[in-house]
């Protein structure tokens, strides 16, 4: 439950603003690294503060400030009066809890959304939260810690490829938020490859460890539902979005990536339904199973019934009993009957297909 729900009771009674971090805790280092680019030049380092980023500011070009960890609050604090960003916002990114959303403000907009990993060691899904922040000419992405899914958009950037550096930030935001999406179809393959050898075990031999698995496919799903829900709002805000920062050029692509949203949606909508319907078939092939058990041992007490009557009745100690002193009736009557009673029983339960 801890990748669903983080702790806020740290957050109980403070003034709306304060800086306090929930989610995973880090290492307290913070790397800030910068991508400053045009069509005609590059530059690229990492800073010690915020406040060595000054010489950028004024330069015609974008800026993409990146913050990795979110521990230092003096960090997030400084980024905050450097770039004139709300208390609000900044409190909203050092809180990782935030469902995916949208906010714009007078000269920025603020974009939440969860970057997802697969671990291929226990086939689970792993997230952070990525905070995007597109003003006039600069970007600024915090995430939780170091490692991302951005490291072909920075080449990209380096090597000149493609439009980005032709076009303005936020065409950057639209590539940062692209990548994010396509991680998720790389998700879903996996998942996909694991609910298909899952049905397979269901249907051959399904044991309690199937349950197990089960259980925790929906798992990873329910988490992969609760980030990508919300981001397909997002993305058709900043489409349809009437800000300066988004320009009419850019609108064509964040429309891309909301049609792959909702195709990452309709995927993981029937994935979900696989999934109750490896369940449903899991509890239906227990059930089976034991209908066939009982149904065994109903037709043996079945048999069982007649041949204890008539066992019960010659075992009674009655000096006078019918029979009692006949040389035969022990190894003739008595196994005859019991033979002819089972072979009428079995006849007859063959002929009603019980057998």
């Amino acid at each position: 439950m801890k990748k669903l729900f983080k702790k806020r009771s740290q957050k109980s009674g403070l003034l709306p603003g304060t800086l306090v971090h929930i989610g995973r805790a880090g290492t307290g280092d913070v790397k800030i690294t910068v991508i400053d680019y045009n069509n005609d030049d590059f530059q690229e380092k990492q800073l010690s503060s915020i406040e060595q980023c000054r010489d950028l500011k004024e330069r015609a070009s974008v800026t993409w400030l990146n913050i990795d960890g979110l521990d230092d609050m003096g960090t997030i604090e400084q980024a905050g009066r450097f770039f004139n960003i709300h208390p609000l916002t900044l409190e909203d990114i050092v809180n990782t809890d935030q469902r995916p959303k949208i906010e714009t403000f007078e000269n920025y907009i603020f974009v939440v959304l969860k970057m997802l990993t697969f671990n291929d060691a226990d086939k689970t899904i792993d997230g952070e939260q990525v905070s995007l922040i597109l003003g006039g000419n600069f970007v600024l992405s915090f995430q939780e810690r170091p490692g991302d899914v951005f490291d072909f958009i920075r080449e990209r950037i380096r090597q000149a490829k493609g439009r980005i550096r032709k076009m303005e930030a936020d065409y950057l935001v639209y590539s940062l938020i692209d990548a994010i999406v396509d991680n998720y179809f790389v998700i879903l393959e996996k998942l996909g490859e694991i609910i298909e050898s899952l049905e397979d075990e269901v249907v051959s031999d399904p044991t309690e460890k199937t349950v197990r698995k089960i259980h925790s496919i929906k798992r990873e799903l329910i988490i992969l539902r609760k980030s990508i829900w919300p981001l397909r709002e997002v993305v058709n805000s900043l489409r349809k979005s009437e800000t300066a920062q988004i320009t009419k050029n850019t609108e064509i692509y964040f429309s891309d990536v909301y049609d792959h949203t909702i195709q990452i949606i309709d995927t993981l909508e029937s994935f979900r339904d696989m999934a109750s319907g490896m369940m449903d078939l899991y509890l239906s092939g227990v059930s089976n199973r034991m209908n066939s058990v009982m149904k065994v041992l109903t037709i043996i007490a079945t048999i069982f019934i007649p041949l204890g009557f008539i066992a019960g009745v010659y075992g009674m100690n009655f000096e006078h009993m019918p029979e009692l002193h006949s040389r035969w009736m022990y190894p003739a009557g008595f196994w005859i009957i019991i033979i002819a009673i089972i072979a009428a029983m079995l006849f007859m339960f063959k002929r009603k297909n019980w057998l």
